[in-house]
């Protein structure tokens, strides 16, 4: 009984490692599609996110027939609990990287070397939520803090694109579209480095019962 449960909980751990590799290929598409002012690599990240949404209800699934037909003990218990609560944020992820994908394909953002430290808050995001993956999968208490303590990183980036964006809508030639949309890019990859800290939080109380 014990060993079917193991391959159970294996599975479940392949499942969110597959759903991790979506979010980050997601997250890079849409950063790349950014980069580069280019629609149509935005558009392929639409389909990122359908993918990320299927893979939370097969795991949601998963997890709920554990729970219910099982008798999972105290860190059984963490490790299932845990899971259903970073494949929200894990879809969260998804969303954020398509609504950063939208907003490349009203084409107010163009390709161009200078946007503001866009660039820098993205890679930065894309580094926090790539480690706090890494951190699951690793059993790696380590690098889930360093996840959450990155997250001072992204948030300085936020402020600082705030500013600059302030100065330049202050100018006459302000182009008011391109504006919110860099700040609405910017909004949703500080949301997407929320959502890496509260995966790593939940690696931390599934390895160690707390957060």
């Amino acid at each position: 009984m014990r060993s079917k449960f193991d391959e159970q909980l294996a599975l479940l751990h392949k499942e969110l490692v597959t759903m991790g590799a979506l979010c980050e290929s997601a997250i890079a598409l849409s950063a790349q599609a950014l980069d580069e002012g280019n629609s149509d690599k935005a558009v392929e990240v639409f389909d990122y996110a359908v993918q990320i949404d299927r893979k939370e209800r097969d795991i949601e699934t998963m997890c709920m027939r554990l729970l219910l037909q099982q008798q999972p003990v105290a860190k059984d218990l963490r490790v299932i609990s845990s899971a259903l609560k970073m494949v929200t944020d894990m879809e969260r992820i998804g969303d954020n990287s398509g609504d950063i994908a939208e907003i490349v394909t009203m084409g107010h953002i163009k390709a161009a070397h200078d946007k503001l430290h866009i660039h820098d808050m993205a890679q930065a995001t894309i580094k926090m939520v790539t480690d706090s993956i890494d951190a699951f999968v690793n059993n790696d208490v380590a690098l889930a803090h360093a996840v959450i303590e990155y997250d001072d990183v992204v948030d300085g980036h936020f402020d600082r694109i705030k500013t600059a964006l302030i100065t330049l809508l202050r100018s006459h030639d302000a182009d008011g579209e391109y504006a919110l949309d860099l700040l609405m890019t910017a909004k949703y990859l500080e949301r997407m480095g929320d959502h890496a800290v509260n995966i790593a939080e939940w690696v931390l109380f599934s390895i160690t019962g707390q957060k």
